[in-house]
């Protein structure tokens, strides 16, 4: 039997790289073969989270290939079938509008759309500040979008940023096994 292979694109939500590498090594760990992807912004800028050199290399170690980082490079991921599945893990609330609106203008979002013209399952896991203020409208939108489906999500602080979600990033894995099987893991909103 073959080894199924997750694709694991990143975008700009510096803040929770760490917790997102950590579920891809899990992944890896578990024995799925994964192509990472990443946005532009997410493999150019360096930040107070580190360099980008940094997590560009960690990336690549774990997963044992070179990133996917444009448009041209993510198209063939649908029609080659290069991916069972598509990870979004963090995915930005500028993300989040791109795909419930049909904008393919990155690479994560171009994997996205070539991962869904073939039907296969996309996996979101917000990171936003505005989830509960301008990005919810996009996230109720792709709750109810085929193929579509969410790792459990929560406030992460309700004070501070009383409009901020972040996704429970150690459901990545649980959350992907069920989107193999066109389940949607609940709650959603812990």
């Amino acid at each position: 039997m073959r080894s199924m292979t997750f694709g694991f694109a990143m975008c700009g939500s510096f803040c929770t790289f760490s917790k997102a590498i950590d579920e891809l090594k899990k992944i890896a760990e578990a024995g799925f073969d994964i192509l990472p992807i990443m946005s532009q912004n997410a493999y150019s800028t360096d930040t107070r989270f580190g360099p980008a050199a940094e997590f560009i290399q960690n990336v690549e170690e774990i997963c044992g290939k070179k990133i996917i980082k444009s448009i041209v490079e993510a198209e063939p991921i649908g029609p080659k079938k290069m991916a069972d599945l598509m990870i979004v893990a963090p995915c930005t609330g500028n993300t989040l509008a791109k795909i419930a609106n049909g904008i393919t203008d990155t690479s994560v979002t171009m994997a996205v759309k070539s991962t869904l013209r073939v039907g296969r399952p996309v996996l979101l896991a917000p990171a936003t500040n505005d989830a509960l203020a301008a990005s919810a409208q996009n996230i109720g939108k792709l709750l109810n979008t085929k193929n579509i489906y969410f790792v459990p999500m929560r406030q992460d602080d309700p004070v501070k940023k009383p409009f901020s979600v972040v996704a429970d990033f150690q459901q990545v894995l649980p959350a992907a096994m069920a989107a193999l099987e066109n389940r949607q893991i609940r709650p959603v909103f812990l």
